[in-house]
């Protein structure tokens, strides 16, 4: 079987100046990135849909862009692939210190951790404040400095919030933000009269703002939410389409009262 160094070695092939790929020896930290993003929401797809021949080929595809962005550091005398490795190990250590007492990775002295909710409360609060420092040494004035742009919005919009609870920045109790569900919504009507798509823009985004605070409080993750609706309207939609097709008819020749009764029959079989 080939193992990492293979993977390496094939890297450095594809890059070589004279008998390399020509599509790689173009490619940039910047070019990557797309490529990137998109192996992610492929691998992501597979662990959703619990195929895990595709979630082995998918982390293959995403281990290579790790090694794509190392060959690029390396070339350009920045970093290679055994200083990605230092840096996320000893992070790790770092922020495990329930797991590594002494602060080393290979350490004789094991304790059995507790698993109760209580100690994982303790740690999570313990990988906060690590992750805080860490980011004081980096010299980073505001807990929201290294939340990355290129998140998902949902994901962004729930990173930021979470970083701002946990200095305080939260609401009280569920029904506040109910509460403020319900404004957003009338604030966002009052707009629409008018016309004005900036402002019915930003009273859009205050209501999904809203939206991911609240599922946040509840314990879901926005994205997954909206993956998983989408999913559930994605096969109640197939559903009408293949109901209708089996009376030699489409979506555009039926009536939406039609279509609704079959989206209705979707949902009694448990799509």
């Amino acid at each position: 079987m080939y193992n990492l160094n293979d993977l390496v070695y094939l890297m450095q092939r594809l890059r070589d100046p004279d008998s390399g790929c020509p599509w790689d020896k173009q490619q940039t930290f910047s070019t990557i990135v797309p490529y990137t993003m998109e192996e992610t929401y492929e691998l992501a797809d597979a662990i959703e849909r619990g195929k895990l021949a595709d979630v082995r080929e998918e982390l293959g595809d995403l281990l290579f862009q790790v090694i794509f962005y190392a060959q690029l550091g390396s070339e350009q005398g920045e970093f290679t692939l055994d200083d990605v490795i230092d840096g996320i190990t000893g992070k790790l250590v770092r922020r495990h210190p329930h797991v590594f007492a002494n602060g080393q990775l290979r350490d004789d002295s094991v304790s059995k951790t507790p698993q109760d909710e209580q100690a994982i409360a303790v740690i999570k609060q313990n990988w906060e404040a690590i992750k805080h420092a860490e980011r004081e040494s980096k010299q980073q004035t505001s807990v929201l400095d290294d939340v990355p742009l290129a998140l998902p919005a949902l994901n962004r919009a729930h990173k930021l919030q979470k970083r701002a609870a946990n200095v305080g920045f939260d609401w009280a109790k569920t029904e506040d933000i109910f509460a403020k569900l319900d404004e957003e919504v009338l604030e966002l009507r009052a707009e629409l009269p008018d016309g004005n798509h900036d402002r019915i823009e930003a009273e859009m985004g205050d209501l999904l703002f809203c939206c991911v605070n609240l599922s946040r409080r509840l314990g879901v993750n926005a994205e997954a939410a909206l993956r998983r609706a989408s999913q559930r309207f994605e096969a109640r939609f197939r559903f009408i389409e293949t109901s209708l097709q089996q009376q030699g008819r489409k979506p555009q020749d039926a009536s939406l009262d039609e279509m609704e009764d079959f989206w209705i029959k979707a949902k009694q079989q448990g799509l």
